[in-house]
């Protein structure tokens, strides 16, 4: 089995936030519902456990199971990846034989947030152990220096890694040098799946050859999204350069109500879709702050194109 020679994702991919009981503990049971709301708003599927899942504060039986109840609610429509990323490797190297054994279409691993590697082939020494656990899926490389500071040339990192981790499939790519995302795209004959993160500047992305992209508005705004990209494809920039400005004033609303992740899930239940508070060290938005943030949201105009399950 070559994971590489998979079909490229294409269209959008979510990141899933965690929902959590009143009393703190992951609520798994909320998952179903969550597939079935993000499958009806014409979602591809989901990047599991990673930023706007809060990731990094879950335990490892906690990422462990929501691993698998999100798997469970994959079809060949709906494509689950599992992110790996953990402070050390064996945790990591746990995760991606938890997701070959239970199933998932492929995993991603964000680069090391401690310790950085000094060059390239450092990188790819820290990394490969983990997709060698997950040598049966395709793997991706998850860019986001914002997080990590770790910053080269994902096109650099592409042409060295080739060969060197087999199941390498691509990257995740959650960054603004869209420069190096065109070459990463184009490198060895368009080889790679270099899936785009950064919703609010999608459309320089589709300008640069993507094809699929990962973000946390996917969540709800995928509507819009999918007007923005048919509209780009029909050569209509006006009009994709129109429906890029809502997504950009929505997100400016959500960064600005104090809690990024905590404004999602405010949005989230207006779908009927309780995902509870959020966990140290984000903070929750009061009852005011909610409101406040939904009256912004609606003078952006980009509640028209929510799912029509919103309320």
């Amino acid at each position: 089995m070559n994971p590489t020679k998979n079909t490229k994702i294409k269209g959008f991919i979510a990141a899933p936030l965690t929902g959590f009981n009143e009393d703190g503990s992951v609520n798994t049971e909320i998952v179903s519902a969550y597939a079935e709301m993000l499958k009806s708003g014409g979602v591809a599927g989901v990047f599991v456990n990673g930023t706007t899942g809060e990731g990094v504060s879950l335990t490892l039986d906690e990422r462990l199971r929501l691993a698998k109840s999100w798997i469970a609610e994959k079809s060949d429509a709906f494509k689950v990846i599992i992110h790996l990323g953990y402070a050390d490797q064996e945790t990591s190297i746990k995760i991606a034989r938890h997701a070959v054994e239970n199933g998932a279409d492929a995993v991603g691993e964000i680069g090391p947030c401690s310790n950085q590697p000094d060059t390239i082939e450092e990188l790819i020494n820290r990394i490969a152990p983990t997709a060698e656990a997950a040598s049966k899926l395709p793997y991706y490389y998850y860019h986001i220096p914002s997080i990590n500071k770790v910053s080269f040339p994902m096109a650099d990192f592409l042409a060295e890694a080739d060969g060197k981790i087999p199941n390498l499939t691509g990257i995740k790519y959650t960054y603004e040098d869209l420069d190096d995302y065109e070459r990463c795209v184009q490198i060895k004959d368009g080889r790679y799946d270099i899936l785009f993160g950064r919703d609010e500047i999608l459309i320089d992305a589709l300008k640069r050859g993507a094809k699929g992209a990962v973000g946390s508005t996917y969540n709800f705004m995928t509507p819009l999204y999918s007007k923005l990209r048919k509209a780009f494809d029909e050569g209509d920039i006006t009009e994709a350069e129109r429906l890029q400005a809502l997504s950009v004033k929505a997100i400016e609303a959500l960064v600005k109500s104090g809690s990024f992740f905590s404004a999602l899930k405010t949005v989230l239940g207006k779908f009927g879709l309780d995902l509870g508070g959020v966990r140290q060290p984000n903070v929750n938005l009061t009852a005011d702050e909610n409101d406040q943030l939904l009256n912004a949201l609606k003078e952006t105009g980009a509640f028209e194109f929510l799912n029509a399950h919103t309320t």
